[in-house]
């Protein structure tokens, strides 16, 4: 058995001719909070559904916490949390009967916990599912996501819908407190300034292939912008780039493998945050690796 929360090796999905995650590999340490980040299309859903046994691939194995997904989906979810891209129950429900439901399905079930994520997110118990604002039901979905309090809590896209208060309130009271109490948190995500001070680990989808698999610490320290002022200089080290553009009258490069020791004291010089890196990575101007 793997020691990993989440392992995939050598994912591959095809719909027809066209290939939608292609060789996909990577691993999740237990207690971690890892993002796969990657523009639409470039196939976080197709393998986040094979990660989670909702789907079985051409080629290649996804397992949870040790066991198959495929195989073992039906044990694993009792230990694993989810929370889809699209909020989905009977719109006639209320949230309470949701609640109560679901309680059924899990050997854990903390009502009140629940309830209390109800209060603090301002939801009401009695209102009607369908009657709810889109936000306010994936908000429904976290709270019944985390009732069973899951070893694993996987969540697809879960800002899509949310306001800025509602944001900040799911990565910082709830992806944060799970990471403290040693939960493995699996997110996929556009909003990559709310999640670049909790993540420990990111990697990067583009045509179906994993570009990317990086502790954000270490990705953060070897990309940086760097600046000339005027034509970009002969001599640069050994300093890989992503992308190399007009600045001015100057050059602006994007820098894959900074070395404070490279010779670029004429420079300017400045990091970069998650969503520059993405970018770079995964934007117009081509992969890098």
């Amino acid at each position: 058995m793997s020691g990993d929360a989440i392992r995939i090796d050598n994912l591959t999905v095809r719909y027809g001719r066209r290939t939608a995650v292609d060789g996909a590999s990577l691993s999740v340490a237990p207690g971690a909070v890892y993002a796969l980040l990657g523009r639409n299309g470039a196939g976080k859903s197709s393998l986040v559904r094979c990660m989670l046994g909702e789907q079985k691939p051409q080629r290649g194995t996804a397992s949870l916490l040790g066991q198959d997904a495929w195989t073992h989906r039906t044990s694993l979810m009792a230990r694993v949390g989810v929370v889809s891209e699209e909020a989905d129950a009977p719109p006639s429900m209320r949230v309470d009967a949701i609640a109560r439901f679901s309680a059924w399905l899990y050997p854990r079930w903390n009502r009140a916990a629940f309830d209390e994520r109800l209060s603090r997110f301002s939801v009401a118990e009695s209102a009607r599912f369908g009657d709810l604002s889109k936000g306010q039901k994936k908000q429904v979905s976290v709270a019944l996501a985390l009732a069973h309090e899951p070893e694993l809590l996987v969540l697809d896209d879960p800002t899509l819908g949310l306001d800025v208060v509602a944001r900040k309130s799911l990565f910082e009271e709830v992806i944060a407190d799970l990471a403290d109490r040693g939960t493995t948190v699996f997110l996929t995500t556009h909003d990559l300034a709310g999640v670049e001070t909790i993540v420990d680990r990111v990697a990067m989808m583009a045509d179906g292939r994993i570009v990317l698999d990086e502790e954000l610490e270490s990705l953060k320290s070897r990309f940086r912008r760097v600046r000339f002022a005027a034509t970009r200089p002969a001599a640069v080290g050994n300093l890989a780039t992503a992308a190399v553009r007009s600045w001015g009258t100057g050059t602006e490069m994007i820098v894959t493998n900074y070395d404070p020791a490279s010779p670029l004291d004429a420079a300017e010089v400045s990091p970069m945050s998650l969503e520059e890196i993405f970018i770079a990575v995964t934007g117009e101007e081509g992969a890098a690796r």
